[in-house]
């Protein structure tokens, strides 16, 4: 057993920095692709274009202002870029296990458990009321848990995320409820900044094309642009990039104003149905921006406890014991410690089917007079969740398959017989 922090053990597809402190997403090489794609043209513009425009506005060196704010509004996408990168996006934690169904059908007949432990019918799909509107919530088998309304489980990423928009390969990261806002901060950001860049090189271009105001020459746009090859690159560049990150601007402006995501745009199409959670225009872009995101529900850098085969090991539980049996004593008051007691589904499941295979009513007072070990049930977990032993799963498959009586006697004995040892001991 040696212990590990949560991020070491961690089953998405995430990668992590400084120990835990930064979550990325697997493709996190694009995040320096999108870097390079930002700087790279910055660059060349400082260099290129605003270090020639600085004299062409000498009242108060105005033409520096124009570097400043190049600097300034590029540090500022950069900044977003990463933050909206290394956040949680509101992942929702896995369970260690697939919830409790609601009923006791099982999905398939005694004659297929072969000897093991039957399989409980989970259904796929949950009805939920979302301001009025049932909407439909769906079993993830990858997290074992139902998704909340407006989650959905990314591929990339290997985890159900909290209002799924999308994954971006451009950031590396998924876009969902903790991340989505400093998103469109950044999609804004770099869509001011193409502008800016265009519209500066634009006017080197003009001013080349305007020649030297001593001599009065002039020159063609072609002239001008041999002149300034740079300016015309960046021109290019940044009116073909503006389509893209403005295109995406106006289109979550749309999706914020109608309260919708990428994911539900493309797939439910509200259009031609209802949006339960469209509140209006103003209240919907209010609860974009200025609602405090929710804290994350995982701590990547919690300590666990893990065996040798990788499992986390839980937190063991007062009742139980250090060689695994569960003691069922009756307290003071005549109940018994380790039972719940109100959980009278479970148990009527397990006495019916081992009644089934005995042949006769079982003894009142089972759980006071014996100790009951982890594999023959699980009487001290209040989930409801009823393990039913091999042997008594064989009986009951012989018992619709028509075995012989003596067969099932003698085997009737056997548990007769091990009920006996464990009620000595």
């Amino acid at each position: 057993m040696v212990e590990k922090r949560v991020y070491q053990i961690w089953k998405g597809s995430n990668k992590f920095l400084f120990s835990g402190r930064l979550i990325f997403g697997p493709d996190i090489k694009s995040l320096f692709a999108t870097i390079g794609l930002i700087t790279v043209p910055v660059v060349i513009f400082c260099v290129f274009v605003a270090r020639h425009l600085l004299h062409r506005f000498p009242n108060y060196n105005s033409g520096i202002a124009i570097m400043v704010i190049t600097v300034a509004l590029t540090i500022h996408v950069l900044l977003i870029l990463l933050y909206t990168s290394s956040r949680d996006p509101g992942i929702v934690p896995r369970n260690a296990q697939p919830p409790e169904p609601e009923d006791y059908e099982s999905s398939a007949s005694p004659a297929d458990w072969s000897g093991g432990t039957p399989r409980w019918r989970l259904p796929r799909t949950r009805d939920v009321i979302v301001n009025g509107v049932t909407v439909k919530v769906k079993y993830c088998d990858t997290c074992m848990l139902y998704r909340p309304p407006r989650c959905s489980h990314c591929s990339i990423c290997n985890n159900c995320v909290e209002r799924f928009d999308h994954h971006c390969p451009w950031v590396g990261q998924c876009i969902g409820q903790r991340n989505y806002r400093f998103f469109f901060i950044f999609v804004t950001s770099a869509t001011l900044l193409c502008i800016y860049v265009f519209a500066m090189s634009a006017l080197h271009i003009k001013f080349e094309m305007d020649g030297d105001p001593k001599t009065g020459k002039t020159r063609t746009v072609w002239q001008a642009v041999a002149k300034a090859p740079a300016s015309m690159i960046l021109i290019v560049y940044t009116f073909i990039a503006v389509w893209f990150v403005g295109g995406l601007t106006f289109f979550h402006l749309y999706l914020i104003s109608s309260n919708q995501t990428t994911y539900e745009n493309f797939r439910y199409r509200y259009e031609s149905r209802v949006n339960p959670y469209n509140l209006g225009i103003l209240q919907n872009f209010f609860s974009i921006f200025c609602t405090p995101i929710e804290k994350s529900k995982n701590n990547f850098r919690a300590k666990v406890q893990v065996d040798a085969a990788g499992h986390v090991i839980p937190n063991p539980q007062p009742s139980a014991q250090a060689g695994g049996n569960l003691e069922l004593e009756a307290d003071g008051q005549g109940r018994t410690s380790g039972v719940d007691e109100s959980d009278t589904e479970g148990k009527d499941a397990f006495d019916e089917a081992l009644k089934n295979a005995m042949g006769q009513p079982l003894p009142t007072d089972r759980a006071s007079d014996f100790k009951s070990h982890p594999r023959r049930s699980s009487w001290g977990r209040k989930s409801g969740n009823w393990e039913i032993t091999p042997e008594i799963m064989a009986l009951a498959v012989g018992r619709n398959e028509g075995r012989s009586n003596s067969s099932v006697a003698s085997s009737n004995e056997r548990i007769e017989e091990n009920f006996s040892n464990t009620a000595e001991k």
